[in-house]
């Protein structure tokens, strides 16, 4: 390898240490999983959604600090199409009465406002959306890997899908730690968060497996480091610029959607490790070689070089 050709950066070099921080976040991600739970949200538990029309467009702060003086607990508050229509969700149901008071509190003080419609979302619902939900991870992991190991090679599909696997256990994780909602919102986020890794460990691979049939000497981990080395100004250009939109959407997006925005923010960071670090080191754990990575040759390119061949007769001439 030419002098030009050396790594600034030995990437490959850290992966035990990779490893072992890896495998750390997950058993600590899967025992508080375990143990603490996700902290489910009406999505998923049930509850009451009330929508109420404002004369004038109302601060949702100040709704907020009405419900939470009144003794509710366990709900949110948001713009639903306009600015004048508020849509409230309760973990409360059942109750024919929870809309009717709701609507005599936020009306106190002379404020006008129009009760235009109540729902009550079941348990039973929840419990189906949760199941749903865990069902269209595991579709979504294995339609990854069936596209990656025939688009690559099989142990590229490992490569990629455990490195999502990763990622999202890591991200459920932050969840069960500080105990932050989880709704659909969220589960929109991990779908999302899973797509974008996946983009970013493409890029890595399509590049290792160039490289494999590009570069004739040196070892594995050589042309493995070499391929994260080309790729990485792309990899942390991209993750940036995306960082720099989602904090945009959790500073200054609305209570709506910040949880939405804060598991995009920890799944890009996440992605970005894996997408370097996990995927590239399974790789090397699989013993991936040039031999695996090697185009067949055509039957038909066979055929001609050997009707290309002069008859033996005329060798002898």
């Amino acid at each position: 390898m030419s002098e030009d050709q050396k790594q600034p950066f030995d990437f490959m070099g850290l992966r035990k240490i990779a490893s072992v921080v890896s495998i750390a976040l997950i058993l600590v991600s899967v025992a508080l999983l375990a143990t603490r739970g996700l902290n489910f949200g009406m999505d998923f538990t049930g509850g009451t959604s009330v929508e109420f029309e404002y004369a004038e467009a109302p601060q949702l702060d100040e709704i907020r600090s009405r419900l939470d003086a009144a003794g509710y607990d366990q709900f949110s508050v948001q713009n639903f199409g306009a600015d004048t229509i508020v849509l409230v969700r309760m973990a409360e149901g059942g109750n024919d009465k929870l809309a009717p008071d709701v609507t005599r509190t936020l009306q106190a003080g002379g404020v006008e406002l129009e009760l235009i419609s109540s729902e009550f979302v079941g348990s039973q619902v929840g419990k189906q959306l949760k199941e749903d939900s865990g069902l269209g991870l595991l579709i979504a992991l294995a339609v990854v890997l069936i596209y990656v190991g025939m688009r690559f090679q099989f142990k590229f599909g490992i490569a990629s899908v455990l490195p999502l696997a990763h990622d999202v256990i890591i991200v459920l994780g932050v969840f069960a730690l500080f105990q932050w909602t989880f709704d659909l919102t969220v589960l929109a986020a991990l779908l999302a968060v899973i797509g974008y890794s996946l983009n970013d460990t493409i890029v890595v691979a399509d590049r290792i497996r160039e490289n494999f049939r590009k570069i004739r000497v040196g070892e594995p981990w050589d042309v493995i480091n070499q391929s994260i080395h080309q790729t990485i100004s792309r990899t942390i250009n991209t993750s940036g610029t995306t960082l720099v939109v989602l904090l945009a959407l959790y500073f200054w997006g609305g209570e709506a959607i910040n949880n939405f925005a804060l598991a995009l923010i920890i799944g890009v960071v996440v992605g970005t490790y894996s997408s370097i670090y996990v995927s590239a080191n399974l790789l090397m754990v699989m013993g991936v070689s040039r031999e695996d990575l090697i185009i067949p040759p055509k039957e038909g390119v066979a055929d001609a070089d050997e009707e290309e061949q002069p008859p033996e007769w005329l060798n002898r001439m």
